[in-house]
């Protein structure tokens, strides 16, 4: 596909960062506004440039210091004067402080240094059709990352969120494996460009996780995490692979621990609450965001049975949904109204060939229904397929209570026990929670 690009746009590589009217020109050490050079002091172009690489990311104080002034000891003083001085320049707002910890470039970065402008653009509007989070919109964000692509093959980042979508297309619509083996390939590629890109490592530990494969994704992020203790994606990342492994306690540790580095940090904390039983807090953490399917079982849990059928009739009629969030909202739609047949329909149709996590809501919904055997098989299944269902979960949730009747519940009880205690093992062995 790039050798059907004309000679004038593969020649049209930016040489800058660009922000605002700003450029920021690495090679030349050159710092323009509206086309007009700006003096910079060395260490302000230094420090600028790094937040700018690192855009909409926090920076922490020690990288800045390692970065300024690398080998020298000097006092946190001068740091804030350098960053005092920046915002003089670039305004107030551009730069934001991450209280205690660093700092974070706020403004759109619309190019970079190396990539194409066209190919940039198209990134740019991509990543805002990623974070809508629709069958659609991810469709359309593929294309344009692969026409991104064709332009600038060695645009890192973009392979990254390329196989960000892909995963997001065969997890929710099924169909051809075309966009598994993309998605794969698509990582490889931004690994082999960038092995510390962030957005790579945050990705793929979506796809780790949901091809049962949670205990290497821990691994690798507490790795990263002792190299880049500051770094909230990394414990982000860590909730989720944290609640698969089990240990709903240091899943929320690491939600707060990627909080208190960056207020702005969205996980998947809201799930780890939930099978803890913590329901009213899963509900207050779910809030703010594309609501679907938690809320609803949130409030079905704590007994509020005619607010969660309101939240999910409104949904399944007004919202665009995959057949698999259809099927789980559904089959609790259905629970909820007394309607056993034709909620046990919908699960038994649902494709959950990329997403143990859900198997463990259809166990509690057969459960529910009295079906201990199906209940059983389903959280079997989930262990299987990398999602350990805690303890906790096991012996406290009361729509479980069929599954503590089962005769097996015991080895399974048992089988949850083993596994996170082999989890914590290589858990404590890590530095990173101190």
């Amino acid at each position: 596909m790039a050798q059907g690009f004309s000679k004038k746009n593969q020649s049209s590589v930016d040489s800058a960062y660009r922000f605002g009217d700003f450029e920021l020109q690495p090679r030349e050490r050159l710092l323009k506004e509206g086309g007009v050079a700006v003096p910079l002091q060395p260490k302000a172009f230094d420090a600028l440039l790094c937040l700018v690489r690192r855009a909409e990311h926090l920076v922490s104080k020690q990288e800045l210091t390692d970065t300024l002034w690398p080998a020298v000891h000097v006092s946190e003083a001068n740091l804030t004067n350098t960053i005092v001085n920046l915002r003089k320049i670039v305004g107030r707002d551009a730069i934001r402080t991450v209280s205690k910890h660093g700092y974070r470039f706020e403004l759109p970065v619309t190019g970079e240094p190396g990539v194409a402008r066209s190919a940039y653009e198209r990134f740019a509007r991509a990543k805002e059709l990623t974070a809508q989070r629709s069958l659609e919109s991810m469709s359309l964000a593929r294309d344009l990352y692969w026409t991104c692509l064709a332009e600038d093959p060695g645009f890192a980042a973009a392979w990254a969120w390329l196989g960000r979508c892909c995963w997001f297309l065969d997890k929710f619509s099924g169909g051809s494996s075309a966009n598994v083996e993309l998605a794969q390939a698509a990582f490889h590629r931004a690994f082999a460009l960038d092995p510390d890109l962030v957005s790579a490592h945050q990705f793929y530990t979506l796809v780790q996780v949901d091809t049962g494969r949670a205990d290497e994704a821990m691994g690798r992020l507490l790795e990263r995490l002792e190299k880049h203790p500051g770094e909230p994606e990394s414990f982000a990342g860590l909730v989720q692979v944290l609640r698969f492994r089990g240990m709903l306690e240091e899943s929320t540790e690491a939600h707060r621990r990627a909080v208190k580095l960056d207020p702005a940090m969205v996980t998947s904390v809201a799930h780890s609450m939930f099978l803890a039983g913590e329901y009213a807090s899963a509900i207050e953490s779910y809030s703010g965001r594309a609501a679907y399917y938690l809320d609803a079982a949130a409030w079905a849990a704590l007994g509020n049975k005619k607010r969660a059928i309101a939240l999910l009739r409104e949904r399944l009629e007004k919202m665009p949904l995959s057949r698999l969030m259809t099927a789980l909202m559904s089959s609790l739609l259905a629970l909820l109204e007394g309607r056993a047949e034709e909620a046990v329909g919908w699960m038994e149709t649902a494709d959950m060939t990329r997403e143990p996590e859900i198997l463990v809501y259809f166990a509690r919904h057969y459960s529910r229904l009295k079906m201990g055997d199906c209940a059983v098989r389903a959280l079997q299944q989930a262990r299987e397929c990398g999602f350990v269902c805690s303890a906790q979960t096991l012996q406290s949730d009361v729509w479980l209570n069929a599954v503590r009747k089962h005769r097996e519940f015991g080895a399974l009880l048992r089988s949850a026990e083993a596994r996170v205690e082999e989890a914590r093992a290589g858990f404590r062995v890590s530095t990173v929670f101190g």
